[in-house]
């Protein structure tokens, strides 16, 4: 089969895409035809070497895919031989096939295609889990989103609107922006323009974001201690500005806030069944149309290299997504 390899931690442009053996299928295991794969930003710090988790090379990236079940090991419980799912690998999908403990797959609703079923448990799942479980969000709350136009914080966007919250998006273009509000934003801060603290002071009335979501860290989380509310939520999701913060902590202190750690792979390991009653909403609300997640641009497998390239040069908006 062919598959994309990374033959040791480094620079992203040492992935090649070759021909590789399949996999042995273990007892509790199915082995998945792959038909696309999502590309998510923990792919491309799991191949330079920067993630929590580290396979040991040469191994596949790819934490997501949607494809049919072509093989299953006698042990492997609540799925079956032409079954189309998603599975959540953490790393390996980005390959012709996958094979994969059963407990790491779950059916998806034939209604939800492909494209959208490949690109959606990581960024909706963890943003919903974000902001229902770890933030507790309620109706009339103001949610101030930070990269809001990348893939999770779309989703948050959208999630955060869909749960009664008052949105503001924040991103580094009008262009990005345009697309936040379609997605559900009712306000938009364009990076550069307003220091964020006073962008956000003015438009909820010197009082502040009730909820914070902030997958991006280093300057702008310092920014958000100065703009949230009183007993508000700064939800702390992941670090691409490539900078951990340090916290003053007499600002939570002053501020009455609480930082809250969002490991969503941990929740899924910990709460697999609180996480599966998470997706039956995200497929219910997308089935409806109350979600639309944005598949932006798909690659063939052979280019994932380049899906690779415009994550990390922060061109991406919502998702990208590899076909096979």
């Amino acid at each position: 089969m062919k598959a994309v390899v990374c033959p040791e931690y480094g620079p992203i442009d040492r992935l090649t895409f070759e021909e590789v053996p399949s996999m042995p299928l273990g007892p509790a295991q199915v082995r998945i035809k792959v038909h696309a794969a999502g590309v998510n930003f923990p792919d491309l710090l799991i191949v330079q070497g920067k993630y929590q988790v580290k396979p040991k090379p040469p191994f596949t990236p790819g934490a997501e895919c949607v494809g049919t079940v072509v093989e299953a090991g006698a042990d492997a419980q609540g799925v079956r031989v032409g079954d189309r799912v998603i599975a959540l690998p953490a790393w390996g999908a980005f390959a012709e096939e996958l094979v994969v403990d059963a407990a790491r797959v779950m059916p998806v609703p034939p209604s939800i295609d492909d494209k959208v079923a490949a690109g959606l448990v990581l960024t909706y799942g963890t943003s919903h889990h974000a902001l229902v479980q770890r933030a507790a969000i309620q109706p009339g709350e103001t949610l101030l989103v930070l990269g809001a136009s990348g893939g999770v914080g779309l989703a948050a966007v959208e999630i955060g609107a869909r749960l009664g919250a008052r949105v503001i998006a924040a991103a580094s273009t009008p262009e990005k922006l345009a697309i936040c509000r379609a997605h559900g934003a009712s306000d938009v801060v364009c990076y550069g323009d307003t220091p964020l603290r006073d962008a956000v002071k003015e438009l909820t009335g010197g009082r502040g974001a009730d909820v914070i979501y902030d997958p991006v860290g280093g300057d702008l989380f310092d920014a958000s201690m100065r703009c949230i509310a009183w007993k508000g939520r700064l939800l702390v999701v992941g670090f691409a500005s490539g900078r951990i913060p340090q916290l003053p902590a007499n600002l939570a202190l002053i501020k009455g806030c609480s930082i809250v750690g969002v490991h969503w792979g941990a929740f899924v390991e910990r709460e697999p069944a609180l996480f599966a009653e998470n997706m039956k909403q995200l497929y219910a609300w997308v089935d409806g149309g109350d979600l639309k997640p944005l598949v932006s641009e798909t690659y063939p497998l052979a280019r994932a290299l380049e899906a690779l390239q415009r994550v990390e040069r922060r061109e991406v908006v919502g998702k990208i997504v590899l076909t096979v």
